[in-house]
């Protein structure tokens, strides 16, 4: 059994014709070809018999009737889409917001919002380096104050105390981690109250 093939051929008329004769004056042929009218009117069209529209087509001209000058501008305006363009560094009158683009996944606000979030993180005080692994241990975060330090340090030692842990090995060597730590945060702090005393002195 052969199939039928249903594609579209070249020179065909189109099967959305008017059934109407060719508007070729004298011509009593069946109309199965458009053409646009004019220039400005793309979507009017006439309608032609083959041997017609291929005498249309031949003779005509995009460009019939216009200067050189407007002929420039068009193509000018064709490069962009008929939409206004700028010098580079330049974005109109009202400048660009991002409030006028179409953003159906959401991506601008997105992007938004991670360039708040390092915004915040570059303004947030930066952790000294000595004190970076001291704070991790007894878990704390920069900025603190001595007295946070403190409170924080009898909260461990008395948690991680080998007399309340029945002598266990583990939370004395992480008793003396901790120990270490609140040594290097307390130096941190004293070194700094020596340095203002030396400036205001």
């Amino acid at each position: 059994m052969s199939r039928r093939n249903t594609r579209h051929r070249a020179f065909d008329p189109d099967p959305d014709a008017p059934r109407q004769c060719c508007d070729a004056p004298g011509c009593g042929k069946d109309a199965g070809y458009r053409a646009p009218r004019s220039r400005t009117t793309l979507n009017e069209y006439f309608w032609f018999c083959l041997e017609h529209i291929r005498e249309y087509n031949a003779r005509w001209d995009y460009y019939k009737g216009m200067s050189s000058a407007q002929i420039e501008a068009h193509l000018r305006a064709d490069i962009s889409w008929d939409r206004p363009s700028w010098k580079m560094g330049h974005v109109g009158a009202k400048g660009f917001s991002e409030e006028d683009v179409l953003d159906p996944l959401d991506i601008l606000n997105a992007s938004r919002a991670d360039r708040a979030r390092r915004h915040r993180k570059a303004r947030e005080p930066q952790t000294p380096e000595p004190l970076r692994e001291p704070l991790v241990t007894m878990g704390l975060r920069w900025p603190v104050s001595l007295d946070e330090v403190k409170t924080r340090y009898k909260m461990l030692a008395k948690r991680n105390h080998p007399d309340r842990n029945n002598g266990d090995r583990h939370a004395e060597e992480r008793l003396k981690v901790i120990n270490v730590a609140y040594s290097a945060i307390r130096a941190h702090f004293a070194s700094n109250v020596d340095s203002n005393l030396e400036k205001s002195a």
